[in-house]
């Protein structure tokens, strides 16, 4: 089934993303994490691609398992960045070959060896010129996008991060999944700037638990998150017993979702690290509100 398509009904959802192996010998945990976290039947789940693609060719594999064993729809990640045409062209076509119907367009991160290396002739610059590209390939892929609430990190300003959103949304995304955000005042507030300024897909907000100390750190480097002092005082006071800290995480997660769809929210996405267990508290948390 194609996300847009699950996106237009009129009822609440709840969907996780999953990340693939990034060696051979972890292959069938992974396999096995990703599995139990489908049998929770999610909405949907996405798999991951690996910066510069590293382990983009688990991503299929994991991809293609969780639709064909578990019949549960999947996005299949994809990013352009340091890749030439031929290589995305060949990913478009194995990911349609599966019989994958939805893939999320994403730049991607540079690899720490290219950083400073000359992109003059590099195929892809841009998220937005994959999304042409699976658009010239009539491919007939439900196609997302990514979006900042906290604007990009390489962004001067929200005002100019807004208008490349929407320079990608017309050149052929469905849909829109947001970076982490610990404080759902910054999604209103961006869902509210977007709108005005033209961009009409539908949105879903992603969720990221934190369910150990550590954590933290690393998700405001990766999105540069604000983190509020509801927030960090649950870090202060659980952060040093990892029992206590993973329950209050999941506890604020849960939180988070509660409100979104008391606002008129109806599809979250959950960021799920790979946690089957984490996946199925946030899910139980929200049984009679899903209906499950």
């Amino acid at each position: 089934m194609k996300i847009i398509n699950i996106l237009k009904q009129n009822t609440l959802s709840l969907s996780f993303e999953v990340f693939p192996p990034k060696t051979d010998s972890s292959f069938e945990s992974v396999k096995t994490a990703t599995e139990e976290i489908a049998k929770l039947r999610p909405s949907f789940m996405s798999v991951t691609y690996g910066a510069g693609g590293g382990t983009s060719k688990y991503t299929l594999d994991i991809a293609k398992n969780i639709k064909t064993a578990y019949g549960v729809p999947t996005l299949a990640h994809l990013t352009c960045v340091s890749s030439t045409k031929e290589t995305v062209h060949e990913k478009i076509r194995e990911i349609t070959d599966a019989g994958i119907e939805n893939i999320m367009a994403l730049r991607g991160d540079i690899p720490a060896h290219l950083m400073d290396a000359d992109r003059t002739d590099w195929a892809y610059h841009h998220a937005v010129e994959l999304v042409r590209e699976l658009k010239a390939a009539k491919s007939d892929l439900c196609i997302g996008g990514a979006c900042y609430p906290e604007v990009h990190p390489e962004s001067a300003c929200q005002k100019d991060d807004i208008r490349f959103l929407k320079e990608k949304v017309e050149a052929g995304c469905d849909f829109l999944t947001t970076q982490m955000f610990f404080d759902n005042n910054l999604l209103y507030n961006f869902l509210y700037k977007i709108r005005e300024a033209g961009i009409t897909v539908p949105i879903i907000p992603g969720i990221m638990p934190i369910t150990n100390a550590n954590q933290v750190e690393r998700a405001i480097k990766l999105s540069g998150s604000f983190m509020p002092q509801r927030f960090k005082s649950l870090v202060d006071k659980f952060g040093h017993d990892p029992a206590a800290m993973k329950q209050a995480g999941i506890a604020y997660a849960t939180d988070q979702i509660i409100d979104l769809y008391a606002n008129g929210i109806t599809n979250v996405h959950v960021y799920s690290m790979n946690k089957p267990d984490v996946a199925e508290k946030i899910q139980n948390n929200l049984s009679d509100i899903l209906g499950k």
